[in-house]
């Protein structure tokens, strides 16, 4: 095949053909009901603190310190595979139309996160530091540019580096992209366009020096196979994905957990389920995320009812999740072979998960003396917590 353009056009639908595959079970009903729950509670908290912001607070620093990290966080999307290298190196004269098509699919694909945030931001800026109608405008022309700018300078900088110091680029792109648009916001135009100078010269520079290496087809494959493997670990929290096994730790210093099975034929069940929570990083890590944001949540936070909302989501979300992971598998197991009663193994699976939603409700309660509000109403989101996983334990059948 010496169309690289017809490569490319092949490798983009079955690229989208699988994200759709799995995005049809990441966003399922559950999984929406906590986006919308989450979103309303954040918008309602966003909406209310805007009406009491104070007029001192540093609105185009804020702005721009979140901008910069969407524009800087800009891995090229290459769908290169592991045969590439061999493949390809008779069309490697040709292999700028592939970049191309390449690097087009990384800015349109990424752009949305960064125009959600800059919606987002208008309210703040126009509430808050008195923006205008055309500032506003300007600043969503420079993000457009800035996040071109730096897919095209990451692209080139793993280039010419064969991929060695990313971070200090993206550290140092971040800087330059900071000061920009706060310079921006600020009216201080000389000092934007001096540093977009600087920007230039810096791709310029990397530009120049990738024309003496060769394409680094190796670690192109990585940052792809590794881009993807991220996205199947997260779809793997919502249904089995053949394409990953999960890894595991030994976390040592959790054995103390196993105690409270008990030794015994009835815990048998509840012993293996321990371990395989514990043990299971996809298992462990996503209990873990979900219960820092609930309990971030209730301290941050302000308004009782939008924080009950927020931790009643994130615990549905919990229980349902870590109750399919644990029950749906359907590969042999040993324990299959010894005279356990049929059920024992679903029963292990509440208990387990009743602990972790107890320890759940811990953390937000901590949460919510951590914030300082004392108030009988602020209690109801640890009692939320455990009331809402109790349902969803009870209701959803797997």
């Amino acid at each position: 095949m010496n169309n690289l353009r017809e490569v490319w056009s092949k490798r983009f639908v079955f690229y989208i053909n699988e994200l759709q595959k799995y995005l049809k079970f990441i966003v399922s009903g559950h999984l929406a009901i906590v986006i919308v729950f989450a979103i309303g509670a954040l918008g309602y908290t966003y909406s209310e603190w805007l009406n009491s912001a104070p007029k001192d607070f540093p609105a185009y620093l804020v702005v721009a310190l979140i901008l910069s990290i969407l524009v800087t966080l800009s891995t090229p999307v290459t769908l290169l595979k592991n045969a590439d290298s061999v493949y390809f190196l008779p069309l490697e004269t040709k292999l700028g139309e592939y970049i191309r098509l390449a690097l087009r699919w990384t800015y349109f694909s990424s752009i949305f996160v960064t125009l959600a945030a800059f919606v987002v931001a208008i309210p703040l800026l126009t509430r808050v530091a008195g923006s205008t109608k055309e500032e506003i405008i300007a600043l969503l022309i420079f993000l457009l540019i800035f996040k071109y700018w730096s897919i095209h300078t990451e692209f080139n900088f793993r280039w010419a580096s064969n991929g060695r110091g990313v971070w200090g680029d993206r550290f140092l792109r971040f800087l330059l992209i900071l000061v920009s648009l706060y310079f921006l916001l600020n009216g201080s135009y000389l000092f934007m366009i001096l540093v977009v100078i600087v920007q230039f010269v810096y791709t310029m520079a990397w530009v120049k020096k990738k024309k003496e290496v060769p394409f680094p087809f190796e670690h192109f494959i990585v940052v792809e196979q590794s881009r993807m493997m991220r996205f199947y670990r997260f779809a793997n929290y919502f249904t089995d994905v053949p394409h990953i096994r999960g890894m595991t730790k030994r976390r040592k210093w959790l054995d103390a957990f196993y105690k409270l099975a008990g030794y015994g034929q009835r815990n048998t069940q509840l012993y293996l389920v321990m371990r395989t929570f514990i043990r299971t990083n996809d298992f462990f890590y996503l209990w873990l995320r979900l219960t820092g944001l609930a309990m971030i949540g209730a301290i941050f936070i302000p308004f009782p009812i939008v924080s009950i909302i927020f931790a009643a989501a994130l615990a549905f979300a919990t229980v349902i999740q870590i109750k399919h992971a644990l029950l749906s598998g359907h590969e042999f197991r040993m324990d299959l072979l010894f005279p356990i009663e049929k059920d024992a193994r679903k029963h292990a699976v509440a208990r387990m998960i009743r602990f972790l939603q107890l320890i759940q409700a811990v953390a937000v309660l901590i949460g919510v003396l951590i914030q300082g509000d004392y108030a009988s109403v602020m209690f109801l989101i640890p009692v939320a917590v455990l009331g809402i996983s109790e349902v969803t334990l009870r209701m959803t059948k797997i």
